[in-house]
């Protein structure tokens, strides 16, 4: 009798031997968020995702609310001097009110040097600011404001440093999957409607960066263009907030250099709307005109 129960119980004990193990599956913060930007992906942004308030969040209006713009009338210069070598980057934004904006940008770093130039040109320098931050390592440095339009084209001027936790910040926290755009080369990257501004990151291994940048809503209708120059692309990279109200928008970035000199593109989406008053086919709803 005592034979045939510890037969049985070493039937039972074999027989648990080649039952798997049951493991308890945690859930990591390495899980791949379901919250996607870009439209090159093809997914629809979704309402109130982590770009709804503003990554990192210091806003655009926020800037402007606590800064004293300066007034640069039409052909006139105006400059900022940063003495203290600590000022690693600053910002620079720009806006009219409602008439088109055309300005040359340059960084100053000695005498004539230039490691730093832009042509900017924006069609509604209300609807679409102009922001940036360029790089201003080993001062000190002086950027200097062209405005090259006419008399009657003031613009308005913010140039401040840039913290750690500043716009550059901001913008690498959501532009963080890049693309190689080969001298000669261009990339397009079009925009669902709700999205409503786009953050740009543009740089090199250390070589000279020439660059193009576009944002086109129909048909070879530009409404803001950057013809970007930087002497290092990896010493002094390029950030930009492209505003991008409306339907349609595509940003273009074209590598004017050549072949020789590629350089590395990051576009994605910065900021989303979440009123979802643009239809699928580009109708303005729900509001009044």
């Amino acid at each position: 009798m005592k034979f045939s129960a510890a037969l049985a119980i070493a039937a039972l004990t074999g027989a648990n031997a080649f039952v798997a193990p049951q493991t308890s599956r945690a859930a990591t913060q390495l899980a791949m968020s379901d919250y996607r930007t870009s439209v090159r992906d093809n997914v629809d942004v979704g309402v109130g995702g982590p770009l709804s308030s503003g990554v990192g969040g210091r806003d655009l209006a926020e800037i402007w609310d606590n800064s004293s713009p300066v007034i640069v009338q039409g052909g006139s210069l105006r400059t900022w001097s940063f003495a203290n070598p600590a000022i690693e980057s600053v910002q620079v934004l720009l806006k009219t009110e409602g008439r088109p904006l055309d300005a040359d940008v340059e960084l100053w770093q000695g005498p004539d040097n230039t490691p730093h130039k832009m042509r900017v040109y924006v069609e509604d320098g209300a609807l679409r600011t102009f922001n940036a931050v360029i790089g201003t390592p080993r001062g000190p440095n002086t950027v200097a404001i062209r405005n090259i339009g006419q008399l009657e084209f003031p613009l308005d001027a913010v140039v401040r440093p840039d913290r750690d936790d500043g716009l550059a910040a901001n913008i690498a926290s959501v532009a963080q999957r890049s693309e190689t755009i080969q001298g000669g080369a261009l990339r397009t990257y079009p925009f669902d409607p709700s999205v409503d501004s786009v953050a740009i990151i543009l740089k090199t291994d250390g070589r000279p960066l020439n660059a193009r940048i576009e944002l086109l809503q129909g048909p070879n209708n530009n409404k803001q263009v950057v013809e970007l120059y930087t002497e290092d692309g990896l010493d002094r990279p390029f950030f930009a907030i492209v505003e991008t109200p409306g339907s349609g928008n595509v940003v273009r970035v074209v590598n004017t250099a050549p072949v020789e000199f590629p350089l590395y593109a990051s576009v994605d989406a910065y900021r989303v709307g979440g009123d979802g008053d643009w239809a699928d086919d580009g109708l303005m709803i729900g509001r009044a005109f």
